[in-house]
C-alpha cells in the first residue's frame, strides 16, 4: 500500500493518490493502460537512444568497428538493464506482500524472462522481419558470470528501498520505471547492431516502431504485472488456508 503524507486533509490525500497512481493498494490497471501510461516513456527514451546512436554510428570507421563497439555497449547496457529490471520488481512485490525469499524469485525470474525478451529476443525478430541476417546471443547463458553480480546489486536495491524507504516509494518506483525504460532502449538498440543490423538507418522508422514494441511491453510485465500478481496470489492462497 502506498505510504501517505502525515498532516490530514484531503489536498495531502490527493496528492498521495496522485503520485501513486500505478500502485495504489485497491488499484487495478488494465494493460491497456499501462501501455497508455508507460508510452511517453518509452517515446523520449527510444528517441534518444537513436539520437545517441546515430552519432556514435556517425563516428564509427566502418562496419567491424561498429559491430563490435555496438557489442560492449549492448551488455553494458543489458546488465543495467538486469540491475533496474529486479529493483523496479521488487519495488511494487514489497508494496503489496512482504515475504522477503519469495521476492527474490520473483525478481530472478522477472528479470531472466523479461530483460532476455525485451533485449535480445524482439530485437532479434524485427531484424528477421525488417529482412536482415541476424544472429542471436543469448547473455544469461553465455554471460552468467557477468550477469549475477547485476542480479544481486538489484535484489540488494529492490530490498533496500522496498523495507527501509517507504516514505520515497513513489519517487523511486517511477525513477526506476524511466531508467529501465532507457538502459532497456539502449540495450535493444545496440544488440540489432552488433548483431546484424548495422544499416539499421536505412529502415529507422520501422525501427523505432519495433523498438516501442520491446521496450514498452516487457517494462510492463517486468515492473508491474508480474510482481503485482504473484503478491496478490499469495496473499489470496495465505487468505485460503487461514479460512
Amino acid at each position: 500500500m502506498c505510504t501517505c503524507v502525515n498532516g490530514g486533509g484531503n489536498g495531502n490525500k490527493n496528492k498521495t493518490d496522485k503520485g501513486s497512481y500505478m500502485h495504489g493498494h485497491n488499484h487495478e490497471q488494465s494493460l491497456l493502460k499501462e501501455l497508455v501510461y508507460h508510452l511517453p516513456y518509452a517515446v523520449f527514451a527510444v528517441a534518444f537512444s537513436l539520437a545517441v546512436l546515430s552519432f556514435f554510428s556517425f563516428s564509427s570507421h566502418g562496419c567491424d568497428s561498429l559491430h563490435s563497439r555496438a557489442g560492449i555497449l549492448f551488455h553494458s547496457f543489458h546488465f543495467m538493464h538486469i540491475l533496474f529490471s529486479v529493483t523496479g520488481t521488487l519495488i511494487t512485490y514489497y508494496r503489496f506482500s512482504k515475504g522477503l525469499l519469495r521476492g527474490f524469485f520473483v525478481g530472478i525470474f522477472s528479470a531472466m524472462v523479461f530483460c532476455t525478451l525485451s533485449d535480445a529476443l524482439l530485437p532479434y525478430i524485427a531484424g528477421r522481419l525488417l529482412g536482415v541476417d541476424m544472429c542471436f546471443h543469448l547473455c544469461f547463458l553465455q554471460e552468467l558470470h557477468n550477469i549475477v553480480p547485476f542480479l544481486v546489486i538489484g535484489l540488494a536495491n529492490g530490498i533496500i528501498i522496498g523495507y527501509f524507504h517507504k516514505s520515497n516509494e513513489v519517487f523511486y518506483s517511477v525513477f526506476s520505471h524511466f531508467l529501465h525504460i532507457l538502459v532497456s532502449s539502449f540495450a535493444s538498440m545496440f544488440y540489432l547492431v552488433a548483431h546484424g543490423f548495422e544499416d539499421w538507418y536505412s529502415q529507422i522508422g520501422m525501427v523505432s516502431i519495433f523498438l516501442l514494441v520491446a521496450v514498452v511491453v516487457p517494462c510492463i510485465f517486468s515492473d508491474i504485472i508480474t510482481p503485482m500478481t504473484f503478491a496478490k496470489v499469495e496473499k489470496k492462497n495465505e487468505r485460503n488456508k487461514v479460512t
